[in-house]
């Protein structure tokens, strides 16, 4: 599964050329045999993906219920068939929705209010966290982020440690794929494995069910090199989570929770 494609153009004023273009693929979702949802994404990563996306919509609680993955490509997309252990089918069954993902939209075909907010519990509190490793993390992510250097059209996400760097980065043209991606990696134990109490680093904006997200998979700190909205700022005060948006150029604002960074 490729991630980009070469594709001839032509710009104005110059000779036709090759440019590296983002893949955009239909990504369906099935659990023991029951089809879920389909989303629109990256062709890659697809492990990480079909976990971190079973754990942070909470089909899955912990990795020992994830039990199996087969990856079936067709002519229309790729079908993530996967197996869940009993417990985790009946919760999947009671909750189930309709839900057409989208890549702009985490919420999208919700069937009611009550299956926007999870009920999550708030994230304990850690020793501080610096906000120098933010700062230092943040430097080292266009070195790792490939995809977007070659097609200018993904977001990544990644794992800060306390020592400033960077693990597990994971790039999507979703923002929501992306963190999903970087959180099923670290459950799978690839790369280097961060406990919970580092941080979460997105290139996007923070919205609500990126606060969401970050809670589920137990981190206390997201942060984004865009704006919050109001409802994930709410929620990340809510959660005990430290919220920081605008991080960028060694500037940040801190929306919630200040007290876990040391620095601030």
């Amino acid at each position: 599964m490729i991630p980009q494609v070469s594709l001839r153009v032509t710009r104005p004023g110059a000779l036709p050329s090759l440019d590296a273009v983002a893949e955009e693929t239909a990504v369906a979702f099935e659990y023991n045999g029951i089809a879920h949802t389909v989303m629109l994404a990256t062709p890659a990563d697809l492990e990480d993906f079909a976990l971190g996306f079973s754990f942070s919509e909470g089909i899955v609680a912990e990795r020992t219920e994830w039990l199996d993955l087969e990856i079936e490509e067709a002519a229309l997309g790729i079908t993530l068939h996967m197996e869940i252990a009993s417990g985790a089918f009946a919760r999947f069954k009671a909750r189930r929705r309709s839900m057409a993902g989208r890549t702009g939209c985490g919420l999208c075909g919700a069937e009611s209010l009550t299956q926007v907010v999870r009920d999550l519990p708030p994230v304990p509190a850690g020793q501080p966290f610096p906000l120098l490793a933010l700062y230092e993390g943040l430097g080292q992510l266009p070195l790792q982020q490939t995809l977007q250097r070659a097609t200018g059209a993904a977001h990544a996400a990644c794992c800060v440690a306390r020592d400033g760097q960077i693990h597990l980065v994971r790039e999507d043209i979703g923002r929501h794929n992306a963190l999903d991606k970087t959180l099923g990696a670290r459950l799978n134990g690839t790369g280097v494995r961060v406990a919970p109490d580092g941080a979460l680093l997105i290139t996007s904006r923070a919205s609500f069910e990126m606060v969401q997200k970050a809670a589920a998979g137990g981190y206390g700190i997201l942060a984004a090199v865009s704006a919050p909205t109001a409802a994930a700022v709410r929620l990340a005060d809510q959660l005990n989570l430290t919220l920081v948006g605008f991080l960028r150029n060694r500037h940040c604002t801190i929306y919630s929770h200040t007290e876990r960074l040391q620095g601030t």
